[in-house]
C-alpha cells in the first residue's frame, strides 16, 4: 500500500502516544513525538518506510499549524500589556537566544552556527502548552495570563525574522549585505502579501459564505492558507511562513473565528503527521550518549528562561506573584522550535548533535511544563513571606 500503510501506522501510533500523554497529564504533542520515535528507523518494531513522502505531507501539517496559530493571534491582546510585550518581548528573545548560543559555544562544544540556531530555538515558548494550561486552570483572564499571552504573541511573530535571518548566518562573509538583501526582499514580499490578503481573502470568504456551503468554506480557508504559503515559497521565502502570515491577516477579519473553528480538525490530523515525523528523526541512543549535556541544558533552559522572564516582568512594574507565574509559565521551549529545527536540519545548516539537543530539550521542557508552572504560586508566596520580615 506504500504511503497509505505508513499513514495508517502513523495515525495508530499517534493515537496510542496521545492516549498515554493524556494519562500522564503531559502535552499531546509530546506523545505524538514519542510515537514518531517508536515507528522511526532508529527503534525496533513497526517502521515507517516512505519517510520522505511522509515528510512532504508533514510540511502541510506545519503550514496548517502555523496558519491556525496566526488565526489565534489578535493584536487586541497586546493592548493591555503592550509595553512589556512590545519592548520586553524582544529583549527577552535577544537575552535568551544570546544566553543559549553562549552555552552552546562555551559548554556544549557546538559551532557558532549550531549555537545560534539552538539559541533561537530556546528563546521561544510554547503557545499551545501555555494556552492549554491556562484554559484547564480557568485563569486565562488574569493579569499574569494576559502578560504571558502578550509575550507569546511577540515570540510567535519573531519566528518570521528568524526564518529569514538564520539561514544567512551559515557563511559570515558578507553576511550583513546578504541579511539586508534578504530582509528587504522578505519585507516587500510580506507587505505585498498582507496588503493583498487583507483585501482579497475576506472578499473570497465572503463570496463563499454567501453560498451557504460549510464544506466549500473549509476548502476556501485551506486554499487561503496553503495558497499564500505557496506564494511565499515561490518568492523565495518559507512555505510555512506564508501560511502563518495568511493566518495573521485573516485574524483581523470577521471570518477569523469561523475559519479557526472549521480548520482545527484538519490541522490536528496533519499536525500529528508533523510531530510524528519530528520524532522519527530522533535517535534514542543520542540521549544515552549525551545524557549529561541534555540534563545540563534542560536545567539551564528552565532556570535561565524563568529568571530572565521573571526579572523582566518585575522590571516592567508587575509585582506580587505575577513575575513567578510568568517566568515559570514560559520556561519551556515551544512548538515553533520544532519548525526552526526542521528548517535548519533539512537545509543542512544544523548538525545532528545540535538538532538532537534541541529536539530532546524541547520535548523534556514541554513535558515538565505543567509541573514547573504549578510551582509558581508556592514559590512566589514563600518568597513574599521571606521578604516581609526584612521590609
Amino acid at each position: 500500500m506504500g504511503i497509505a500503510s505508513d499513514f495508517v501506522l502513523i495515525v495508530i501510533a499517534g493515537l496510542v502516544g496521545g492516549l498515554l500523554a493524556r494519562l500522564l497529564r503531559i502535552p499531546l504533542l509530546v506523545g505524538y513525538v514519542a510515537a514518531g520515535v517508536a515507528v522511526g528507523p532508529h527503534t525496533a518494531g513497526p517502521t515507517v518506510v516512505q519517510i520522505h513522502d511522509v515528510e512532504l505531507l508533514a510540511e502541510i501539517g506545519v503550514a496548517l499549524l502555523l496558519f491556525s496559530l496566526g488565526l489565534e493571534i489578535s493584536f487586541r491582546d497586546l493592548r493591555p500589556v503592550r509595553k512589556i510585550a512590545l519592548i520586553g518581548g524582544p529583549i527577552q528573545i535577544l537575552l535568551t537566544a544570546s544566553g543559549g548560543a553562549l552555552v552552546g559555544i562555551r559548554f556544549l562544544g557546538l559551532s557558532v552556527t549550531d549555537s545560534l540556531w539552538l539559541g533561537a530555538m530556546i528563546s521561544l515558548s510554547s503557545t499551545m502548552v501555555v494556552l492549554k494550561t491556562l484554559s484547564e486552570s480557568a485563569t486565562t483572564s488574569t493579569l499574569a495570563s494576559r502578560v504571558m499571552i502578550g509575550l507569546l504573541v511577540v515570540q510567535d511573530l519573531a519566528v518570521i525574522p528568524m526564518l529569514v535571518i538564520l539561514p544567512q548566518l551559515a557563511d559570515l562573509n558578507g553576511v550583513l549585505a546578504r541579511l539586508a538583501r534578504a530582509g528587504t526582499i522578505a519585507a516587500l514580499v510580506l507587505a505585498a502579501m498582507v496588503l493583498i490578503g487583507r483585501w482579497l481573502l475576506p472578499i473570497l470568504l465572503s463570496k463563499v459564505t454567501a453560498l451557504g456551503s460549510r464544506e466549500l468554506f473549509l476548502v476556501a480557508v485551506v486554499a487561503s492558507g496553503v495558497g499564500v504559503g505557496y506564494a511565499a515559497y515561490a518568492a523565495g521565502l518559507s512555505f510555512a511562513l506564508g501560511a502563518f502570515v495568511a493566518g495573521i491577516v485573516l485574524s483581523e477579519s470577521e471570518f477569523s473565528h469561523q475559519a479557526l473553528r472549521e480548520i482545527i480538525p484538519l490541522r490536528d490530523i496533519f499536525g500529528l503527521l508533523f510531530f510524528v515525523t519530528v520524532g522519527m528523526l530522533f535517535d534514542p541512543r543520542f540521549v544515552w550518549e549525551h545524557a549529561g549535556q541534555v540534563a545540563l541544558l534542560t536545567l539551564l533552559i528552565i532556570l535561565g528562561k524563568a529568571l530572565i522572564l521573571g526579572v523582566l516582568t518585575r522590571a516592567f512594574g508587575y509585582t506580587d506573584i505575577t513575575p513567578w507565574i510568568v517566568g515559570l509559565g514560559l520556561s519551556q521551549i515551544g512548538e515553533f522550535s520544532f519548525v526552526l529545527a526542521r528548517s535548519g536540519f533539512g537545509s543542512g545548516l544544523l548538525s545532528n548533535t545540535a538538532y538532537g539537543l534541541g529536539l530532546t530539550c524541547t520535548i523534556l521542557t514541554m513535558a515538565l511544563s505543567p509541573l514547573v508552572s504549578s510551582m509558581a504560586l508556592p514559590l512566589g508566596r514563600a518568597w513574599e513571606r521571606w521578604r516581609k520580615p526584612a521590609a
